[in-house]
Protein backbone atom coordinates (compact mmCIF):
# COMPACT_ATOMS: atom_id res chain seq x y z
CA UNK A 1 0.00 0.00 0.00
CA UNK A 2 1.54 3.58 -1.09
CA UNK A 3 2.34 6.25 1.72
CA UNK A 4 2.32 10.00 0.84
CA UNK A 5 3.98 12.29 3.45
CA UNK A 6 2.31 15.87 3.76
CA UNK A 7 5.08 17.86 1.99
CA UNK A 8 4.67 14.71 -1.02
CA UNK A 9 1.25 16.23 -1.27
CA UNK A 10 1.51 19.81 -0.95
CA UNK A 11 3.89 19.90 -3.87
CA UNK A 12 1.92 17.55 -5.99
CA UNK A 13 -1.20 20.54 -5.18
CA UNK A 14 0.91 23.45 -5.45
CA UNK A 15 0.10 23.82 -1.35
CA UNK A 16 1.61 24.43 1.68
CA UNK A 17 1.90 22.54 4.98
CA UNK A 18 0.48 23.88 7.87
CA UNK A 19 1.77 21.43 10.59
CA UNK A 20 3.94 18.03 10.45
CA UNK A 21 5.51 17.90 6.95
CA UNK A 22 6.69 14.27 7.12
CA UNK A 23 3.11 13.02 8.40
CA UNK A 24 2.18 9.93 6.26
CA UNK A 25 -1.09 9.05 4.61
CA UNK A 26 -2.36 5.40 2.98
CA UNK A 27 -5.94 6.10 2.72
CA UNK A 28 -8.59 9.04 2.75
CA UNK A 29 -11.74 9.08 4.36
CA UNK A 30 -14.50 11.83 5.17
CA UNK A 31 -14.17 14.24 7.69
CA UNK A 32 -16.16 13.32 10.01
CA UNK A 33 -15.25 10.09 10.53
CA UNK A 34 -11.16 10.28 9.56
CA UNK A 35 -8.85 8.01 10.95
CA UNK A 36 -5.13 8.31 11.70
CA UNK A 37 -3.28 7.55 8.77
CA UNK A 38 -5.79 9.11 6.24
CA UNK A 39 -6.61 12.15 4.25
CA UNK A 40 -9.33 14.27 4.65
CA UNK A 41 -10.50 17.83 3.00
CA UNK A 42 -12.76 20.53 3.97
CA UNK A 43 -14.58 22.63 1.55
CA UNK A 44 -18.00 23.26 3.02
CA UNK A 45 -18.58 25.37 5.73
CA UNK A 46 -21.05 22.85 7.30
CA UNK A 47 -18.11 20.33 8.49
CA UNK A 48 -16.13 23.61 10.01
CA UNK A 49 -17.00 21.71 13.03
CA UNK A 50 -15.57 18.17 12.31
CA UNK A 51 -11.71 19.56 11.86
CA UNK A 52 -11.42 20.04 15.51
CA UNK A 53 -12.35 16.82 16.60
CA UNK A 54 -10.85 14.58 13.17
CA UNK A 55 -8.86 11.68 13.70
CA UNK A 56 -7.45 12.13 10.21
CA UNK A 57 -4.06 12.85 9.74
CA UNK A 58 -4.31 15.27 7.31
CA UNK A 59 -6.77 17.58 5.88
CA UNK A 60 -7.00 19.50 2.72
CA UNK A 61 -8.21 23.19 3.27
CA UNK A 62 -8.41 26.81 1.22
CA UNK A 63 -5.89 28.75 1.69
CA UNK A 64 -7.91 31.54 3.42
CA UNK A 65 -9.70 28.86 6.86
CA UNK A 66 -8.46 30.35 9.72
CA UNK A 67 -9.10 28.44 13.02
CA UNK A 68 -10.56 29.31 15.93
CA UNK A 69 -9.08 26.54 18.37
CA UNK A 70 -6.25 23.89 18.31
CA UNK A 71 -6.48 21.80 15.28
CA UNK A 72 -4.16 17.98 15.85
CA UNK A 73 -3.85 17.10 11.89
CA UNK A 74 -1.99 18.56 9.46
CA UNK A 75 -3.08 21.35 7.11
CA UNK A 76 -2.12 21.55 3.77
CA UNK A 77 -3.40 25.06 2.19
CA UNK A 78 -5.17 25.43 -1.53
CA UNK A 79 -6.65 27.97 -4.01
CA UNK A 80 -10.29 25.16 -3.67
CA UNK A 81 -10.51 22.48 -1.05
CA UNK A 82 -12.44 20.29 -3.54
CA UNK A 83 -10.73 20.89 -6.78
CA UNK A 84 -7.48 20.01 -5.46
CA UNK A 85 -9.02 16.64 -3.53
CA UNK A 86 -10.57 16.04 -6.33
CA UNK A 87 -7.23 16.25 -8.90
CA UNK A 88 -5.60 14.19 -5.61
CA UNK A 89 -7.96 11.37 -5.91
CA UNK A 90 -7.55 11.52 -9.66
CA UNK A 91 -4.23 10.94 -9.53
CA UNK A 92 -4.56 7.65 -6.92
CA UNK A 93 -6.43 6.56 -9.40
CA UNK A 94 -4.65 6.69 -12.52
CA UNK A 95 -1.99 5.20 -10.41
CA UNK A 96 -3.76 1.59 -9.82
CA UNK A 97 -2.99 -0.77 -11.91
CA UNK A 98 -5.00 -0.97 -15.38
CA UNK A 99 -6.35 -4.23 -16.19
CA UNK A 100 -4.87 -5.64 -19.34
CA UNK A 101 -5.91 -8.55 -22.53
CA UNK A 102 -9.07 -9.83 -23.75
CA UNK A 103 -10.68 -12.90 -21.62
CA UNK A 104 -10.82 -16.02 -23.62
CA UNK A 105 -14.78 -16.01 -23.05
CA UNK A 106 -15.09 -12.87 -24.33
CA UNK A 107 -16.92 -12.66 -27.75
CA UNK A 108 -15.45 -10.54 -30.99
CA UNK A 109 -18.21 -11.07 -33.44
CA UNK A 110 -17.06 -10.99 -37.50
CA UNK A 111 -15.48 -7.38 -38.79
CA UNK A 112 -15.11 -5.89 -35.57
CA UNK A 113 -11.24 -4.07 -34.89
CA UNK A 114 -9.92 -3.92 -31.88
CA UNK A 115 -7.04 -0.76 -30.83
CA UNK A 116 -4.03 -1.28 -28.94
CA UNK A 117 -4.07 -1.96 -25.19
CA UNK A 118 -7.57 -2.54 -24.81
CA UNK A 119 -9.05 -4.70 -22.05
CA UNK A 120 -12.17 -6.91 -22.45
CA UNK A 121 -13.17 -9.00 -19.68
CA UNK A 122 -14.89 -12.04 -19.66
CA UNK A 123 -18.23 -12.12 -21.24
CA UNK A 124 -18.17 -9.11 -22.85
CA UNK A 125 -19.44 -9.52 -27.12
CA UNK A 126 -18.51 -7.01 -29.37
CA UNK A 127 -20.89 -6.69 -32.36
CA UNK A 128 -20.09 -6.99 -35.94
CA UNK A 129 -17.87 -4.50 -37.24
CA UNK A 130 -18.27 -2.50 -34.14
CA UNK A 131 -14.97 -0.19 -33.76
CA UNK A 132 -13.28 -0.03 -30.56
CA UNK A 133 -10.49 2.49 -30.08
CA UNK A 134 -7.24 2.08 -28.36
CA UNK A 135 -6.50 2.05 -24.62
CA UNK A 136 -10.59 1.29 -24.20
CA UNK A 137 -11.49 -0.89 -21.20
CA UNK A 138 -14.81 -2.88 -21.64
CA UNK A 139 -15.55 -5.47 -18.17
CA UNK A 140 -17.79 -7.83 -18.00
CA UNK A 141 -20.80 -8.84 -19.72
CA UNK A 142 -20.47 -5.70 -21.58
CA UNK A 143 -22.40 -5.61 -24.62
CA UNK A 144 -21.47 -3.94 -27.90
CA UNK A 145 -23.84 -3.53 -30.40
CA UNK A 146 -23.31 -3.93 -34.49
CA UNK A 147 -21.60 -1.11 -35.64
CA UNK A 148 -20.98 0.97 -32.85
CA UNK A 149 -17.80 3.22 -32.43
CA UNK A 150 -15.94 3.54 -29.04
CA UNK A 151 -13.53 6.50 -28.54
CA UNK A 152 -9.77 6.16 -27.21
CA UNK A 153 -10.18 5.75 -23.29
CA UNK A 154 -13.48 5.27 -22.67
CA UNK A 155 -14.50 2.57 -19.85
CA UNK A 156 -17.20 0.42 -20.17
CA UNK A 157 -18.71 -0.93 -17.23
CA UNK A 158 -20.04 -4.19 -16.27
CA UNK A 159 -23.15 -4.89 -17.69
CA UNK A 160 -23.69 -2.00 -20.06
CA UNK A 161 -25.82 -2.32 -23.11
CA UNK A 162 -24.88 0.16 -26.18
CA UNK A 163 -27.34 -0.55 -28.91
CA UNK A 164 -26.03 -0.91 -33.12
CA UNK A 165 -25.12 2.49 -35.15
CA UNK A 166 -24.41 4.19 -31.29
CA UNK A 167 -21.25 6.19 -31.40
CA UNK A 168 -19.22 6.96 -28.46
CA UNK A 169 -16.23 9.76 -28.63
CA UNK A 170 -12.83 9.76 -26.43
CA UNK A 171 -12.65 9.25 -22.87
CA UNK A 172 -16.33 8.71 -22.52
CA UNK A 173 -17.76 7.09 -19.33
CA UNK A 174 -20.51 4.76 -19.23
CA UNK A 175 -21.63 3.21 -15.70
CA UNK A 176 -22.78 -0.47 -15.15
CA UNK A 177 -26.30 -0.83 -15.81
CA UNK A 178 -26.77 1.83 -18.38
CA UNK A 179 -28.28 1.21 -21.60
CA UNK A 180 -27.74 3.48 -24.35
CA UNK A 181 -29.74 3.76 -27.56
CA UNK A 182 -32.80 1.23 -27.16
CA UNK A 183 -35.93 2.48 -28.83
CA UNK A 184 -37.17 5.61 -28.00
CA UNK A 185 -40.73 5.83 -26.62
CA UNK A 186 -42.41 5.71 -30.43
CA UNK A 187 -46.12 5.08 -30.81
CA UNK A 188 -49.07 6.16 -33.56
CA UNK A 189 -52.69 5.68 -32.15
CA UNK A 190 -55.02 3.03 -34.17
CA UNK A 191 -57.90 1.96 -34.24
CA UNK A 192 -59.17 -0.54 -31.32
CA UNK A 193 -57.40 1.13 -28.89
CA UNK A 194 -53.89 -0.27 -29.99
CA UNK A 195 -50.33 1.21 -30.84
CA UNK A 196 -48.58 0.94 -33.62
CA UNK A 197 -44.62 1.26 -32.99
CA UNK A 198 -43.33 3.79 -34.80
CA UNK A 199 -39.66 2.10 -36.06
CA UNK A 200 -36.79 4.00 -34.23
CA UNK A 201 -33.77 4.24 -36.99
CA UNK A 202 -31.63 6.69 -35.56
CA UNK A 203 -28.57 6.58 -33.07
CA UNK A 204 -27.30 8.08 -29.93
CA UNK A 205 -23.96 10.15 -30.25
CA UNK A 206 -21.78 10.67 -26.94
CA UNK A 207 -19.05 12.89 -27.36
CA UNK A 208 -15.73 13.38 -26.15
CA UNK A 209 -15.84 13.35 -22.19
CA UNK A 210 -19.15 12.39 -21.36
CA UNK A 211 -19.62 10.40 -18.05
CA UNK A 212 -23.00 8.75 -17.91
CA UNK A 213 -24.33 6.98 -14.71
CA UNK A 214 -25.47 3.80 -13.46
CA UNK A 215 -28.76 2.24 -14.99
CA UNK A 216 -29.12 5.45 -16.85
CA UNK A 217 -31.21 5.18 -20.03
CA UNK A 218 -30.79 7.01 -23.32
CA UNK A 219 -33.21 6.48 -26.58
CA UNK A 220 -32.02 6.14 -29.84
CA UNK A 221 -33.39 9.24 -32.14
CA UNK A 222 -36.67 8.35 -34.40
CA UNK A 223 -34.73 9.56 -37.08
CA UNK A 224 -31.05 11.33 -37.16
CA UNK A 225 -29.46 11.23 -33.18
CA UNK A 226 -29.99 11.95 -29.84
CA UNK A 227 -27.09 13.88 -28.93
CA UNK A 228 -25.03 14.35 -25.27
CA UNK A 229 -22.24 17.02 -26.44
CA UNK A 230 -18.72 17.32 -24.63
CA UNK A 231 -18.26 17.08 -21.07
CA UNK A 232 -21.66 16.50 -20.11
CA UNK A 233 -22.04 14.44 -16.66
CA UNK A 234 -25.30 12.81 -16.05
CA UNK A 235 -26.10 10.79 -12.79
CA UNK A 236 -27.88 7.15 -12.38
CA UNK A 237 -30.75 6.48 -13.11
CA UNK A 238 -31.70 9.49 -15.55
CA UNK A 239 -33.94 9.05 -19.00
CA UNK A 240 -33.06 10.65 -21.96
CA UNK A 241 -35.80 10.04 -24.58
CA UNK A 242 -35.64 10.01 -28.39
CA UNK A 243 -33.78 12.66 -30.41
CA UNK A 244 -33.00 14.87 -27.29
CA UNK A 245 -29.50 16.93 -27.32
CA UNK A 246 -27.82 18.02 -24.51
CA UNK A 247 -25.48 21.08 -24.44
CA UNK A 248 -21.54 21.07 -23.00
CA UNK A 249 -20.69 20.72 -19.98
CA UNK A 250 -24.77 20.50 -18.97
CA UNK A 251 -24.77 18.19 -15.47
CA UNK A 252 -27.67 16.44 -14.14
CA UNK A 253 -28.56 14.73 -10.79
CA UNK A 254 -30.50 11.51 -10.37
CA UNK A 255 -34.16 11.10 -11.73
CA UNK A 256 -33.96 13.58 -14.10
CA UNK A 257 -36.25 12.83 -17.08
CA UNK A 258 -36.47 14.75 -20.73
CA UNK A 259 -38.66 14.60 -23.16
CA UNK A 260 -38.70 13.84 -26.67
CA UNK A 261 -37.09 16.40 -28.60
CA UNK A 262 -36.11 18.91 -25.78
CA UNK A 263 -33.35 20.97 -26.56
CA UNK A 264 -30.88 21.63 -23.49
CA UNK A 265 -27.94 24.09 -23.75
CA UNK A 266 -24.53 24.06 -22.42
CA UNK A 267 -23.71 24.96 -18.79
CA UNK A 268 -26.95 23.84 -17.03
CA UNK A 269 -27.05 22.33 -13.85
CA UNK A 270 -30.26 20.52 -13.08
CA UNK A 271 -31.11 19.00 -9.35
CA UNK A 272 -32.87 15.75 -8.98
CA UNK A 273 -36.01 14.55 -10.64
CA UNK A 274 -36.28 17.54 -12.84
CA UNK A 275 -38.59 16.81 -15.38
CA UNK A 276 -38.68 18.24 -18.88
CA UNK A 277 -41.72 18.37 -20.97
CA UNK A 278 -40.94 17.41 -25.13
CA UNK A 279 -40.66 19.81 -27.82
CA UNK A 280 -39.19 22.82 -25.52
CA UNK A 281 -36.07 24.64 -25.74
CA UNK A 282 -33.81 25.37 -22.73
CA UNK A 283 -31.45 28.13 -22.78
CA UNK A 284 -27.57 27.84 -21.86
CA UNK A 285 -25.97 28.65 -18.28
CA UNK A 286 -29.78 27.43 -16.68
CA UNK A 287 -29.83 26.53 -13.14
CA UNK A 288 -33.79 24.46 -11.89
CA UNK A 289 -33.90 23.22 -8.61
CA UNK A 290 -35.19 19.68 -7.42
CA UNK A 291 -38.40 18.26 -8.56
CA UNK A 292 -38.88 21.03 -10.73
CA UNK A 293 -41.13 20.36 -13.53
CA UNK A 294 -40.15 22.37 -16.54
CA UNK A 295 -43.47 22.92 -19.53
CA UNK A 296 -42.24 25.21 -21.88
CA UNK A 297 -39.24 27.09 -22.97
CA UNK A 298 -36.35 28.49 -20.91
CA UNK A 299 -34.36 31.72 -21.58
CA UNK A 300 -30.34 31.49 -20.96
CA UNK A 301 -29.07 32.33 -17.64
CA UNK A 302 -32.39 31.95 -15.82
CA UNK A 303 -32.80 30.40 -12.07
CA UNK A 304 -35.83 28.01 -12.08
CA UNK A 305 -38.01 26.36 -9.08
CA UNK A 306 -41.02 24.62 -8.24
CA UNK A 307 -44.07 22.49 -10.44
CA UNK A 308 -44.56 24.39 -12.72
CA UNK A 309 -41.06 25.90 -12.66
CA UNK A 310 -41.35 29.53 -12.05
CA UNK A 311 -38.21 32.05 -11.54
CA UNK A 312 -36.05 30.83 -8.48
CA UNK A 313 -36.86 34.03 -6.58
CA UNK A 314 -40.87 34.17 -6.75
CA UNK A 315 -40.96 30.61 -6.27
CA UNK A 316 -39.45 31.09 -2.78
CA UNK A 317 -41.30 33.95 -2.20
CA UNK A 318 -44.54 31.66 -2.88
CA UNK A 319 -43.34 28.92 -0.62
CA UNK A 320 -42.68 31.71 2.25
CA UNK A 321 -46.49 32.63 1.32
CA UNK A 322 -47.57 29.18 1.72
CA UNK A 323 -46.14 27.91 4.99
CA UNK A 324 -48.33 31.23 6.80
CA UNK A 325 -51.72 29.76 4.74
CA UNK A 326 -52.88 28.42 8.44
CA UNK A 327 -52.06 31.82 9.83
CA UNK A 328 -53.21 33.94 7.16
CA UNK A 329 -56.76 31.56 6.91
CA UNK A 330 -57.20 31.83 11.03
CA UNK A 331 -56.88 36.06 10.65
CA UNK A 332 -59.22 35.80 7.70
CA UNK A 333 -61.58 34.15 9.67
CA UNK A 334 -61.02 36.72 12.72
CA UNK A 335 -62.02 39.40 10.49
CA UNK A 336 -64.98 38.32 8.98
CA UNK A 337 -66.35 37.41 12.06
CA UNK A 338 -65.68 41.39 13.15
CA UNK A 339 -67.18 42.50 9.95
CA UNK A 340 -70.50 40.09 10.30
CA UNK A 341 -70.55 41.26 14.00
CA UNK A 342 -70.14 44.81 12.89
Amino acid sequence: MMEFTAAQIAEALQGKVDGDSEVKVHNVSPIEQGAPGTLSFLSNPKYIPFIYDTKASIVIVSEDFKAEKEISATLIRVKDAYAAFATLLTMYEQAKPRPQGIDETAKIKEGATIGENVFIDAFAIIGRNAKIGNNVLIYGQAYIGDNVVVGDGSIIYPGVKIYHDCKLGKEVTIHAGAVIGADGFGFAPKKGDNYQKIPQIGNVILEDYVEIGANTCIDRATMGSTVIKEGVKLDNLIQVAHNVEIGEHTVMASQVGISGSTKIGKDGMFGGQVGFAGHITVGDNVKIGAQAGVAGNVKDNETLLGSPAISYLRERKAMAVHRNLPDMWKKLAELEKKVNEG
